[in-house]
């Protein structure tokens, strides 16, 4: 990384800084003042998070063990932030770039390290939600924020644990365990009309549990043909080895400037969503065993002109049925982790046409542990088959020394690879032309990092560097031109990133500060593309800061800073803050984002919204 850019850098975001509201300033600058002389250890909290058994990797290890990087974001910690919704949570993730059309994650493309939204695998407790159509469906029918237990996300090369859509990492929504029988209402309000209302219950049972919630949140709109209607429905139980999850998702949105030209403005979609996952776990003498069967279907119906449907519509229903059986065995050389993934798509289109995928992927990986398990090496693959494409393999390795329980280094490699979606493949329009002759995309990944837990302060900084070739973009040569899917030649991408929690009490209350920090550089060789829609304007810089307090009992208070600038020199600022009241069984909420009126776009010349507020009351029986 070049020195003076980081320095301009800097220079641009303290500048930008000093012209905020000298109020908002002070606020901060008072507790970092405070935080060495009242800082304390939150025991508690970060003994929880060492000791969480990562779900995103084969061989199940605790956290503190991992030997690549993966950020958790707890339910505790989301309840504290200025968010709704998954992709406003993801926002505040370092190295992950949420790029939103719209408002309460009406339509959100999800990023890790740059590389594109189809390089990245996003799963519900396990289940792949990816979708063969695109991965603009991938945030589709994703749970709300009160039925999610924690979020892992795991960067860099993750195809050797999951194959196909992993090339640049993976983010697992674990759902919610039930503890207790409980009841909960909540209803919302906030600027552009918008009005929410949720119920959910939980109950034990003798031999399990069940969780169930329903809600709906809809919207005028922040501007013209922006209004939406989304529903929602989530269904857990579990019964002995057994869990079954059933989980619905609806909306219904207008799409002003969404995909086509921003001068689009009558567009229109209507998306549904269903997800059907059964598991059950179980032990054959020294192996422990988890299968899930599933059935992911997605349905998009898109209207060029809202208010004619028969000027340009286009209708797309995807279904995926799948298999996984995963088996774990501990022995005297260490854990050995294998598995097999099974699965055949469907896919019916009045514009792609009618495609059948079927696709298998077997994995295999075994973690050794040397010097009295200070030193682990874990190497493994995947071999994968698809109907319409060939065998890939996905080798890699991680090797992590452990200096003490605070201190430990790491390192890892992998070959990742993606085959083309459908719309990829054969999506036409006036303004677009799809390829079938494109070839799937490879890369090879290394990243290095330290790790860092020492009381009542985690760190962590990493080095990657990627190298991609025959990445996939919709690109065109003259402005006036179709965008066209191609592949590109070779593109190589280095990064740093770095991310910290401080938590520390003032008057026996937590607080904590989160800084983070993630510099990318892309080098594109060989290239001679004058337009790119979607890779090629990856963050160049990302700043995020969160600072959570509580100053007197049941009152907590949450202010967030973010930064960011884009390959193309483009780059915006945002501040949001929340207050949140628990009182006995009701707790109520404030919220306030983008509270300085910035203007900025996330993707495709989209504007999002100015200041804007919400509000919501709860109450437990």
């Amino acid at each position: 990384m070049c020195k003076c850019s980081f320095l301009i850098a800097l220079q641009t975001l303290l500048t930008k800084l000093n012209r905020m509201k000298n109020n908002i300033l002070f606020f901060i600058l008072y507790f970092l003042v405070h935080l060495h002389s009242n800082g304390q250890i939150e025991n508690d909290s970060i003994n929880k998070i060492d000791e969480v058994i990562i779900e995103t990797q084969r061989i199940a290890i605790p956290f503190a063990e991992k030997s690549h990087t993966v950020s958790i974001i707890t339910a505790n910690t989301i309840s504290k932030m200025p968010v709704k919704t998954l992709d406003e949570v993801l926002q505040q993730v370092i190295g992950v770039d949420i790029r939103r059309r719209g408002i309460d994650g009406m339509q959100s493309d999800l990023y890790i390290r740059g590389g594109s939204f189809n390089q990245v695998l996003l799963l519900m407790d396990g289940i792949k939600m990816d979708d063969m159509q695109t991965g603009h469906h991938t945030m589709n029918g994703i749970i709300s924020l009160d039925n999610i237990e924690r979020i892992e996300v795991i960067k860099g090369p993750a195809a050797r644990i999951y194959g196909q859509n992993a090339m640049n990492g993976a983010i697992n929504i674990v759902s919610k365990k039930v503890y207790e029988d409980k009841l909960k209402v909540n209803l919302s309000v906030g600027s552009f009309e918008n009005i929410g209302a949720s119920f959910g219950m939980q109950q034990l049972t003798d031999n399990g549990s069940v969780l169930f919630q329903i809600n709906k949140q809809q919207s005028e709109g922040y501007r013209y043909n922006t209004d939406f209607e989304n529903w929602n429905t989530f269904f857990k139980t579990k019964w002995k080895d057994y869990e079954m999850l059933v989980s619905y998702g609806q909306r219904k949105f207008g799409a002003n400037g969404f995909y086509a030209s921003p001068n689009y403005k009558d567009q229109y979609e209507e998306t549904q969503t269903h997800l059907v996952s059964l598991k059950k776990s179980f032990q054959a003498k020294m192996w422990n065993i988890n299968t899930s069967s599933y059935w992911r279907r997605n349905q998009d119906m898109y209207l060029l002109l809202r208010q004619d449907p028969n000027f340009y519509r286009n209708l797309h229903i995807n279904n995926k049925i799948g298999l996984t059986v995963d088996a774990t065995q501990t022995n005297s050389l260490g854990k050995t982790g294998l598995g097999i993934d099974l699965n055949q798509g469907y896919l019916v289109s009045n514009n792609l046409g009618d495609h059948q995928r079927f696709s298998t992927t077997v994995f295999l990986e075994h973690r050794f542990q040397f010097l009295e398990n200070k030193l682990d090496i874990t190497p493994g693959f995947a071999l994968a088959y698809y109907s319409d494409f060939k065998e890939f393999m996905y080798p890699g390795i991680d090797v992590g020394y452990r200096f003490s329980k605070q201190v430990k280094l790491y390192t890892n490699f992998g070959y990742t690879s993606r085959i083309p979606t459908y719309t990829d493949l054969f999506y036409e329009s006036s303004i677009e032309q799809g390829n079938p002759n494109l070839k799937p995309e490879k890369a090879q990944t290394f990243e290095g990092g330290l790790y860092l837990n020492f009381d009542n302060l985690t760190f962590n900084v990493a080095y990657f560097d990627r190298v991609s070739t025959d990445l996939i973009d919709w690109t065109k040569d003259t402005e006036e031109a179709k965008w066209e899917a191609r592949n590109f030649s070779e593109i190589q991408t280095q990064g740093i990133e770095f991310q910290s929690k401080y938590d520390f009490y003032i008057n026996e209350l937590d607080q904590n500060l989160r800084i983070n920090y993630t510099y990318l550089k892309d080098v594109i060789l060989d290239n001679d593309i004058a337009f790119s829609r979607y890779s090629l304007n990856s963050f160049k810089h990302q700043f995020t800061s969160q600072l959570q307090t509580s100053f007197i009992p049941n009152l907590q208070q949450n202010i967030s800073y973010r930064y960011v600038e884009r390959t193309d020199g483009y780059s915006y600022q945002l501040v949001d803050v929340a207050l949140i009241l628990s009182v006995k069984k009701w707790q109520l909420s404030a919220k306030a984002n983008n509270i300085f009126d910035e203007t900025y776009t996330e993707t495709n010349l989209v504007p999002m919204p100015k200041a804007n507020f919400s509000g919501s009351v709860s109450y437990t029986f």
